[in-house]
């Protein structure tokens, strides 16, 4: 019998964002593998299945990550191989900052084993609500923070510049839980080049638990280098300059506009007397 490959999303805000379809794949698997926050979402999870694997112990200090999000897919496809409906279940999205989902996918399918994937709400998702934030208005470009450093993007400073991964700023290791001073020193200097050092920016930490506070710090660009992050904290910059009218294409697009408004109204006729 051919087993199956579910990775769902429980969402950020333990037992209030899981849907329906994540709860009941996990109430129906017969493993479920869990790469969650903390503890109580453990346990919660343990309250829907008898069968819950935690992932977490795959994770050490000065190991490469790379060898652990491996090792955790092997584990998860290994039953899937024997046979069983397994569900690999993550915090917040489970595609989003989750690349053992999108590896075990990827490798199930090039085993003709079934596998697919249930979306759950993100960190992005909660950070658009607690801070007010429309992406629609201003618009908003998102970057892991070491990605950013390490390759040459074009920063749009009218815009919301989103960084993930803030406290792991500069390693290249892949090993470790996170990075000091002089590594966000690296950081802030590059900032600098497009922002004010004045410039306010937010330091936010979703909610885990209903009962608690979502964090959302404001501080200076250059108090960053020693503010206390974690793992789940994340850096939003928000624009310091106006978007800038493009008048080219602005002409452009009045021209198409009086081309169809002619052609809408017809041709003028004119009576002769």
């Amino acid at each position: 019998m051919s087993g199956s490959l579910v990775c769902v999303g429980t969402g950020m805000t333990l037992g209030a964002h899981i849907s329906p379809i994540a709860r009941s794949h996990i109430e129906q698997a017969d493993i479920v593998f869990s790469l969650m926050a903390n503890g109580f979402a453990q346990k919660w999870l343990e309250e829907m299945n008898d069968e819950v694997r935690t992932l977490q112990g795959f994770y050490q200090e000065g190991k490469n990550r790379n060898i652990t999000y491996n090792e955790m897919v092997e584990a998860i496809l290994t039953e899937v191989r024997n046979g069983k409906k397994v569900v690999a279940a993550f915090y917040g999205h489970p595609g989003v900052f989750a690349c053992v989902s999108h590896r075990a996918i990827n490798k199930a399918k090039k085993e003709d084993l079934p596998a697919t994937m249930e979306p759950g709400i993100s960190a992005e998702d909660c950070l658009y609500a607690d801070l007010g934030i429309d992406p629609g208005q201003t618009g908003c470009t998102h970057y892991e923070t070491s990605q950013f450093m390490f390759y040459q993007r074009n920063i749009e400073t009218s815009a919301h510049l989103i960084l993930w991964q803030v406290a792991l700023a500069g390693d290249k290791s892949l090993a470790k839980f996170s990075t000091g001073s002089a590594y966000r020193e690296v950081l802030v200097e590059l900032l600098l080049e497009h922002y004010p050092s004045d410039h306010q920016v937010i330091l936010y930490q979703a909610k885990g638990i209903a009962i608690d506070t979502m964090r959302a710090e404001y501080i200076s660009l250059t108090e960053l280098i020693d503010a206390e992050l974690f793992m789940h904290t994340t850096l939003v910059i928000p624009p310091c300059t106006k978007m800038q009218p493009n008048d080219k294409v602005l002409a452009r697009l009045a021209e198409i506009d009086k081309k169809e408004k002619r052609a809408k109204d017809g041709p003028v006729l004119s009576l002769v007397l």
